[in-house]
């Protein structure tokens, strides 16, 4: 009986070949069935992969093998099985050579060495964050996009009203949050990759004290679930789309039709669009399309 599982990791390093990097992921996942997304640049690499345990075990293996990968810190995470044993979370395979991990439009602000980001931000665990906020008042700062924030999101967060990563860097240009600079702030994302990238590009716009939650929101979800300072849901990259860490987590999102209390991210029914929105199963029956409310993903 397979035990599928998901797999989630990146890092940041240099690399002198992207395109052979990926030409061998590709065979190596391939070889086992694995399936998924991974993203390669000459920055590093990030993935999210579906399968059976064992398969990905053996993955892990293959690509800890290579020297730049070694200390690689991979996520594992439930998965979901269809009948035939196989994971329902990644239908397919994709792997792809690009110029940013992270799509910030800005490749040539990033600096990568061997340590990683070069002037990132200080990173934080979970219990680590629990004790700069009981000694500071700090500012949390959500480095997604406003589908993601808005059903799920720090308590007290500031939510930049960003359609996709892409307008961070207008946002932080633009002097909105220009009055954080002096104050202590915590960024935070799904699994911390966007953190790595949107905390150097606020240091060098004159952020003075920026934080990042190591290992991003799904690595508190494991060490305080629905009991700490995380409120809703979390957005996910797979076909699961939301995920709550516990039986009780609070509804934090509203219908953007009816303002009625969900976490339900829906596609628009336009097959000519690429929104999402979130709306609750009453509207969106016989609503299928976009309209001026909802917010591409």
């Amino acid at each position: 009986m397979a035990t599928p599982k998901v797999l989630l990791f990146y890092v940041f390093t240099p690399l002198a070949d992207p395109e052979a990097i990926r030409l061998w992921q590709h065979t190596l996942c391939d070889s086992l069935g694995v399936r998924g997304r991974i993203i390669i640049s000459k920055d590093g690499i990030n993935a999210t992969l579906g399968g059976d345990v064992i398969d990905l075990k053996k993955y892990v293996r293959g690509t800890r093998a290579y020297a730049a990968f070694k200390e690689i810190d991979f996520k594992w995470s439930e998965g979901r099985a269809l009948e035939d044993g196989s994971t329902a979370d990644f239908p397919r395979l994709s792997v792809k050579v690009r110029d940013e991990l992270v799509t910030f439009g800005a490749p040539g602000e990033l600096e990568v060495d061997a340590g990683g980001v070069v002037n990132g931000g200080t990173h934080l665990s979970p219990a680590d964050l629990h004790a700069l906020v009981e000694a500071k008042d700090v500012v949390f700062f959500d480095g997604r996009n406003q589908i993601e924030s808005t059903i799920g999101h720090f308590a007290g967060a500031v939510r930049p009203p960003v359609e996709t990563t892409r307008e961070f860097v207008a946002a932080l240009d633009s002097g909105a949050y220009d009055h954080l600079k002096d104050q202590p702030v915590v960024t935070y994302c799904t699994g911390g990759i966007r953190c790595e990238v949107l905390t150097p590009l606020m240091k060098s716009r004159g952020f003075q004290e920026v934080y990042q939650l190591d290992g991003g929101i799904a690595t508190y979800g494991e060490a305080f679930g629905d009991d700490g300072l995380w409120e809703g849901s979390l957005y996910v990259f797979d076909d699961r789309i939301t995920m709550d860490f516990s039986n009780h987590a609070e509804l934090v999102g509203s219908c953007d039709s009816c303002e009625e209390p969900t976490n339900r991210v829906v596609d628009c029914g336009d097959v000519s669009c690429v929104r999402q929105m979130v709306r609750c199963q009453g509207c969106s029956v016989g609503a299928p399309g976009c309209d001026e409310h909802s917010v591409r993903a």
